[in-house]
């Protein structure tokens, strides 16, 4: 395997990437930062629910892998021929070393524990002998493998809960459910009858895989599956999302349900207060690295 390093400024980035997938054989391309680690380095990702500070780095590193070293030399050569690539240049072409990229993948992936007894075990790992609920949970397209701060709230709330309260929870929510994590968090602590919705087909397809494995019932679909009202509803998505739903969760709130949003930063917290107020008052549940959860209880009837 041959790596070509190319220096490229901004707007020059996405078309000559383009030009090595699609034209000119790499097997693969990535980008980032020329100037990291240097006095040069600056963001381009804002604060979730942010617009980015700036489309790309102004001076960006793309490494494409090919099979053979002439592929890359070939690849090089009509990059530099062209008029359009004024500003492209080659950092450098080397040999890459084989690797077990499954194996290496995975190594990156530990046990989460949420409460000591409540892990999310992705499936090559062993089970912690302490754990008494388990989870099996592997990265995969969808948000949520449970190392957020904000899906662990979520499920440290569900489990803490779970002994007071799971016996009414006989319907559940779970909006935005990503990778089905809440939605099977909450099942495997004795809830019933979950749906689990998303926007995103893709989420939806993961939250149906990953309730398999876990051996729990989960109905998934699109936002529309949602119907009627429910003792608990989950969302754990962004703040902007959070405050324009407001209407509709609270809509699907039974008489004394528990609401339970996350995704939200700590400054955000009066934004949300305010948005859910005309139904109920949010307060903070719990604090994690610059994040919050927050919920409320719906008055009994």
């Amino acid at each position: 395997m041959h790596e070509l390093v190319l220096t490229a400024p901004q707007d020059l980035v996405e078309s000559v990437s383009d030009a090595l997938m699609d034209e000119l054989g790499a097997l693969s391309v990535s980008v980032e930062d020329a100037d990291a680690d240097t006095d040069e380095e600056q963001p381009i990702f804002g604060e979730p629910g942010m617009p980015a500070p700036r489309p790309g780095w102004e001076r960006s590193r793309l490494k494409a892998l090919f099979d053979e070293e002439q592929a890359a030399e070939t690849a090089l050569t009509l990059l530099l021929a062209q008029d359009w690539t004024e500003g492209l240049a080659a950092h450098a072409l080397q040999v890459v070393d084989e690797q077990d990229w499954v194996r290496l993948t995975q190594s990156q992936f530990n046990p989460v524990d949420v409460t000591p007894t409540f892990w999310i075990v992705p499936s090559w790992h062993e089970v912690p002998a302490d754990a008494t609920h388990v989870m099996r949970l592997d990265p995969g397209l969808a948000f949520g493998t449970g190392t957020h701060p904000t899906t662990r709230m979520c499920l440290r709330w569900i489990a803490h809960q779970a002994p007071a309260h799971a016996q009414r929870w006989d319907r559940v929510l779970d909006y935005g459910c990503g990778s089905g994590i809440l939605a099977i968090g909450a099942a495997l602590h004795g809830a019933r009858d979950i749906d689990a919705v998303d926007i995103d087909p893709a989420a939806v397809t993961a939250t149906d895989a990953n309730a398999r494995a876990n051996g729990v019932t989960v109905r998934t679909g699109l936002p529309d599956l949602a119907q009627g009202s429910y003792p608990l509803v989950l969302a754990n998505i962004l703040a902007t999302p959070l405050k324009l739903l407001a209407p509709l969760l609270c809509g699907h709130l039974a008489p004394g349900a528990h609401l339970v949003l996350a995704g939200i930063l700590e400054r955000q917290a009066d934004e949300l207060k305010e948005a859910y107020a005309p139904w109920l008052a949010l307060e903070v549940l719990d604090r994690q690295e610059g994040w919050i959860l927050m919920g409320a209880q719906r008055a009994a009837a």
